[in-house]
């Protein structure tokens, strides 16, 4: 799934969980944060709300909190 305007975020590994990514990209200060805004279904993942902080994401997700897309990509190789 892709947005126009996604902003890209690169894996270091196979997959990150939701909130991880939250404070990863500075959606959210800190977990307690990033697990109220999905508990409360305030974000989605590839065009569903989402309610588990600790969902799998690996590349390819689309995922979106407050008018911003974040676009899972695989880790790149050296």
């Amino acid at each position: 799934m892709t947005h126009p305007a996604a902003i890209p975020f690169d894996l270091t590994g196979d997959q990150i969980e939701l909130a991880q990514l939250l404070k990863a990209v500075g959606a959210c200060d800190s977990g307690g944060i990033a697990k109220h805004v999905v508990q409360g279904g305030e974000v989605t993942v590839n065009g569903t709300k989402e309610f588990r902080r600790g969902r799998k994401l690996a590349a390819g997700d689309l995922v979106v909190y407050r008018g911003k897309a974040y676009e899972v990509r695989a880790a790149r190789t050296r």
